[in-house]
């Protein structure tokens, strides 16, 4: 077997790896988009994952490729990345992805997938290999998204109960399931526009460091594009049920007032880090937003023990993933070489 065909058999195998950790995005991170609309009985789950998974889709019309150029170029140094890092970056994600999931521990397949970058380029190469503006970026807004989403939800639900005060029980909770149906779908686009650009970017990487296309090229081809955000969306459709239950009601418990506001504090979160190029994470996004609805209700209404395990599992993700994707580096060096 030639050189060349070496490269195309390794290339076709990590854009199908590439393409395995999109889809699992979409799994992992199906409650993200769901799991409020499920648990308030707005939508049946089958309803709720067709209507995400179709705007998933969509956000390749709305965003541009921002996020994508951030973890394709500004998180490690591309002349560091070869395939094995690649191949160890996908790898140490999926396998925290899978541990998480089988938890039911709503973790950040964003951050698993930047820390298996920095682990990998590690392993590879030492410090060197990191570009600091992109990873400090990343790990300041393990703070900020949340805590945005947090007094987004909060300042929503305090507007609209000044809003609805004179209202019916009865008349608000009909507005708010129709107003849920939009306010889902807000944040489904936004998922699908920041989510999928990630894998986008990974795939950009590759395609540079493999010589396939040019680091001039201002975006990748149109394959590769609607590829990823045809991966998450079917990732999507099929629901990491596992996890649905945990964001949708044990962290407090929603009606369809309090699940519009949490997603449309979270949208708009979302639609702000897409516009910056940052990537963020839209399970802390969310999150964030469902305690900020309880909050403002009452503190005591939501569960601050569960929530901050959920904070132990963000703060583990890119440790763990990064270690895990070193491992996974090490071994690659021997099988993809």
């Amino acid at each position: 077997m030639s050189t060349l065909e070496i490269s195309m058999w390794v290339m076709v195998l990590l854009v199908g790896l590439a393409l395995l950790f999109d889809f699992m995005n979409g799994f992992h991170d199906a409650a993200n988009s769901i799991a409020t609309v499920v648990s308030t009985g707005v939508l049946k789950p089958q309803q709720a994952v067709a209507l995400a998974a179709f705007f998933n889709f969509i956000a390749i019309l709305v965003f541009q490729l921002k996020v994508a150029a951030t973890v394709g170029k500004g998180t490690i140094d591309p002349a560091v990345v070869d395939h094995v890092v690649i191949f160890g970056a996908l790898s140490g994600a999926i396998v925290w992805n899978v541990i998480t999931w089988w938890f039911g521990i709503p973790s950040s397949s964003s951050h698993a997938l930047i820390g298996g970058l920095v682990g990998a380029g590690l392993a590879k190469a030492g410090p060197v290999a990191l570009i600091s503006s992109g990873v400090i970026k990343t790990i300041l807004f393990i703070l900020v998204s949340p805590l945005l989403g947090f007094t987004l939800g909060a300042l929503l639900t305090l507007l609209f109960s000044w809003l609805c005060f004179r209202m019916s029980p009865a008349y608000v909770d009909r507005w708010f399931r129709r107003l849920q149906l939009v306010s889902a779908s807000m944040y489904s686009l936004g998922h699908g526009g920041n989510d999928a650009q990630k894998t986008i970017g990974i795939i950009w990487l590759l395609l540079i460091t493999g010589g396939y296309i040019s680091t001039t090229d201002t975006a990748p081809p149109m394959w590769v594009i609607v590829s990823c955000y045809v991966a998450i969306g079917l990732g999507t459709l099929f629901g990491g049920w596992r996890i649905v239950k945990t964001m949708g009601q044990k962290i407090t418990k929603l009606k369809p007032f309090g699940g519009f506001c949490a997603e449309t504090g979270g949208a708009m979160t979302l639609f702000l880090a897409g516009a910056l190029g940052i990537p963020v994470s839209t399970t802390h996004t969310i999150t964030g937003a469902i305690v900020g609805v309880g909050s403002a209700r009452r503190a005591s209404s939501v569960r601050w023990g569960l929530a901050g395990s959920i904070v132990w599992a963000w703060v583990l993700t890119i440790p763990a993933s990064a270690l895990m994707a070193a491992a996974a580096w090490w071994l690659g060096r021997f099988f993809l070489r």
